[in-house]
């Protein structure tokens, strides 16, 4: 479900093809090690700059400037690194659905528009060096220091995707390639002949994301080439745009939250906090009937708490539960249903990614979505424990571990945990820090204080940490990055006008609730279909005004967006998050949709009583005036 893969070669690869793959590989490993340190270097900037601020009341002023060029850094070099593995997330559904022996072509058309997409960024950021090179930001820095990480990251995603491009056989390849290129070039031939005829911009940027949707081309490549088609086809548009564009996506101080709360999640995961919790509560309430599904929900609850990540999450819980459901003999597929149904829940518990992209493009408060989206959360628990308790089983507790540690220690984890979970609520809240600020005090708690309570953590294990958070993030933020771009052609487009005045003159005709309902619908359909964030990216800053000019409060209606967009990226029978759990926890979604579909109609009731009843997300925030 992930990405787009290389064609395996029908005869052995020349020696001169394992060499080069060879070099390839160590490249990519020496690319991911940089990242990693990068990351690792932005934690240390956004602490101390914490640390001299409200300790030492001594602001550093370049500190911010510097995280952000960092974090520019970490996400092209990071979405390199991704691409280099074939592990960008996209969807092959729809591609599977055409003839069988058309899907190579396809796949490797896939390919050569990855390429495309990247060699184009790459001119296009070169295009923008040049431009800015005198140019110096508002602290005296050299505007270079942010635009030279995309050339380089562009640079070798060009090259990674080349060569997976090249690796199938010599003449799918190279018709393909011609294909591509006629395709193209007949367009701009079109364009420059029939001026008066032209294909039009806004359709070039719809076939381009249907088109790039139905290869099955990663979702962030999806986005940048169908935003690349506009800015090629519209001449008054100089290409350094698109660059710039892409890389204003990423260039926001918030947004350094995700790889922070993601490297914390992690973190947690590997130093034993996370398997001495989920032991606890299964030797305290595993007799319980349906208990393993109530420790389920309660533990992705809490590590929620933590990442942010949902795929985190679910590794995190799943990787300790389902063994513990094989060893007591209860159904893996329920299991893994309710794990993905309880990881709909866990969207809206802070520091929840998407609910920092809610805030970031709505722009709404991020704290108030936070608190927002607690109550809202417990209400989906309360409902999915019910439902657990009414289907589930008694199970023996002795069974699930091989091996019992001690109460005392179990304990100690339990408490050194939640103290980290209280420090993020408690940071975020009182507003002493902004949720990045509190993200990397997160990272240093997790690594300090995990490390000397448990001692799981080794220094190469935590070298290994900082690597795959740095690949994770620049996964998640070149989708925010690329859709950025899309989000200045829609605008270009006047396409925000459109839909505003389509969506009030639906409100005048059916209600505000008929509105917010009809937007619910929309988030599942699109969550489904663009992996979530995306959505969040288009839809977010679209409706938002619209909700409230219709008297729709933005914290409920940012809540209620991202659970729907939860609940399409969990359900079947396209949505990625389901894909993730299975792959996670060794089941196949086509049996595990049926018995989660009881726990998706359980959240879809819900949802909706959350709609109708606002006070669900607004109650909380009133109380901290947020």
């Amino acid at each position: 479900m992930a990405a787009l893969t290389a064609p395996v070669a029908p005869h052995p690869a020349p020696q001169d093809a394992v060499t080069g793959g060879v070099r390839l590989a160590a490249l990519n490993h020496w690319i991911e090690v940089f990242a990693g340190a990068v990351l690792a270097l932005d934690v240390v900037v956004v602490f101390l700059s914490v640390v001299f601020r409200y300790f030492l009341h001594d602001p550093v002023d370049w500190a911010e400037e510097i995280a952000r060029a960092l974090m520019i850094v970490l996400v092209f070099l990071g979405a390199s690194t991704v691409l280099a593995r074939s592990q960008h997330v996209g969807i092959d559904l729809f591609r599977h659905q055409l003839p069988a022996h058309w899907q190579p072509a396809l796949l490797q058309v896939g390919h050569w528009i990855i390429a495309g997409v990247s060699a184009s960024l790459c001119l296009s950021s070169v295009l923008l060096l040049v431009d800015t090179w005198d140019q110096t930001t508002s602290i005296g820095l050299p505007q270079w220091l942010y635009v030279f990480p995309v050339v380089i990251g562009s640079a070798f995603m060009a090259l990674f995707a080349v060569c997976h491009a090249l690796a199938g056989p010599r003449q799918r390849v190279l018709g393909t390639l011609v294909a591509c290129a006629s395709a193209a070039a007949a367009v701009a031939l079109w364009n420059m002949l029939q001026p008066a005829h032209a294909v039009p911009s806004g359709l070039l940027l719809a076939l381009g994301f249907a088109g790039g949707l139905l290869l099955g081309v990663p979702i962030g490549f999806v986005l940048a080439f169908s935003a690349l088609l506009y800015f090629l086809s519209d001449p008054s548009l100089p290409m350094l745009v698109y660059a710039q564009q892409v890389m204003a996506g990423a260039d926001h101080f918030v947004l350094l939250a995700i790889p922070f709360f993601v490297l914390a999640g992690l973190l947690m995961e590997s130093n034993g906090m996370s398997a001495r919790l989920i032991e606890l509560l299964l030797r305290l309430f595993g007799r319980v009937r349906g208990g393993l599904g109530l420790i389920s929900i309660t533990a992705t609850a809490f590590f929620s708490g933590v990442s942010g990540s949902k795929l985190a999450d679910i590794a995190a819980v799943g990787g300790i539960v389902m063994p513990a459901v094989r060893r007591t003999r209860q159904d893996p597929n329920e299991a893994a249903g309710l794990l993905a149904s309880a990881a709909v829940m866990a969207e809206t518990i802070p520091p929840c990614i998407n609910m920092i992209i809610m805030g970031f493009v709505a722009n709404i408060s991020i704290a108030g979505l936070f608190m927002a989206g607690l109550v809202p959360a417990a209400v989906m628990a309360v409902a999915l424990g019910v439902l657990a308790v009414i289907v589930g089983k008694k199970i023996n507790p002795d069974e699930a571990f091989p091996q019992r540690r001690p109460m005392l220690k179990l304990l100690g984890g339990a408490l050194v945990a939640i103290l980290m979970v209280g420090m993020i609520g408690k940071g975020v809240t009182s507003g002493v820090a902004t949720s990045t600020e509190v993200s990397a005090f997160a990272v240093v708690y997790a690594l300090v204080v995990g490390s000397l309570a448990f001692r799981e953590l080794s220094l190469r294990s935590v070298a290994q940490l900082f690597v795959r958070s740095a690949s994770m993030a620049g996964s998640i933020l070149f989708i925010v990055a690329a859709a950025s771009s899309v989000s200045f052609a829609l605008t270009i487009e006047q396409i925000p006008q459109l839909v505003s005045a389509a969506m009030i003159s639906f409100a005048q005709h059916y209600g505000s609730v008929m509105f917010i309902l009809l937007a619910v619908a929309i988030m599942v359909v699109f969550g489904a279909v663009l992996e979530g964030a995306p959505a969040l990216i288009i839809f977010g800053p679209l409706l938002t005004p619209i909700a409230q000019q219709l008297g729709i409060h933005p914290l409920h209606f940012g809540t209620v967006m991202v659970i729907a967009m939860g609940l399409g990226l969990f359900a079947p029978p396209i949505g990625l998050g389901l894909f993730a759990t299975c792959a996670i926890t060794g089941t196949q979604v086509k049996d595990v949709a049926l018995p989660m579909l009881k726990y998706l109609a359980v959240l879809l009731v819900t949802l909706i009583v959350l709609v109708l009843v606002p006070s669900f997300s607004l109650w909380l925030p009133n109380r901290l005036g947020l």
